[in-house]
C-alpha cells in the first residue's frame, strides 16, 4: 500500500486503507491485483484516468497509419497508361502506403490469365528495388490481385 506521495505504508487491512483514503478525500485504487498481497495506492482516480488518457492520445499520435491504395489495370493496357498507373503506385509507396495492384478481366479476357500475370510481372520488375511483394499474383473471381509493400515497412515486420 502506498499513499498519494508514493510513500510505502506497508501491509494493512482494506477497511483501514479505505478509511485513510476517505480521510484524505482521495480514492483507494488497486494497482496490482495479481500480486501477493495486492498492491493499492491512495490517489485521485479521476486525475489518474485523465493522465492515462492523455498518454494514450500521445501514443496514438505517434503511430503511423499504413493504408492500402489500389491501382487498377486492364490486361490489354497501353504503354502510356501503364506508365501513369506505375507512377501513381510509386507515389503511394513513397508515402509509406501498401499498394494493391488489380488486373480487371472482362468477358473472354478471363480465358487468358497469363496476360494479367505478365502485366503484374512488369509492375513487380520495374519496382523491384523499392518494394517487396507481400502477396503474389492471384486470380480472385474476375480480378487478379498482387499486393506490394514499401521495403522499409516490410523489414519492420507486421505493424
Amino acid at each position: 500500500m502506498t499513499d498519494a506521495e508514493g510513500q510505502t505504508l506497508g501491509i494493512m487491512q482494506v477497511r483501514d486503507a479505505l478509511q485513510m483514503a476517505i480521510d484524505q478525500h482521495l480514492d483507494l485504487v488497486e494497482i496490482a491485483p495479481k500480486a501477493k498481497p495486492p498492491v493499492c495506492r491512495i490517489m485521485d482516480f479521476g486525475k489518474y484516468r485523465y493522465e492515462q488518457q492523455k498518454r494514450e492520445k500521445e501514443a496514438r499520435k505517434k503511430q503511423k497509419v499504413i493504408s492500402v491504395k489500389e491501382v487498377k489495370l486492364r490486361p490489354n493496357i497501353e504503354q502510356h497508361d501503364f506508365d501513369v498507373k506505375l507512377k501513381n503506385a510509386v507515389r503511394f509507396l513513397e508515402e509509406g502506403n501498401k499498394v494493391k495492384v488489380t488486373i480487371m478481366f472482362r468477358g473472354r479476357e478471363l480465358s487468358h490469365p497469363e496476360l494479367g500475370r505478365e502485366i503484374l510481372g512488369r509492375v513487380a520488375e520495374q519496382l523491384k528495388d523499392s518494394v517487396s511483394i507481400e502477396r503474389d499474383a492471384k486470380l480472385e473471381g474476375k480480378n487478379m490481385i498482387m499486393i506490394l509493400a514499401p521495403k522499409a515497412a516490410s523489414k519492420g515486420g507486421k505493424q
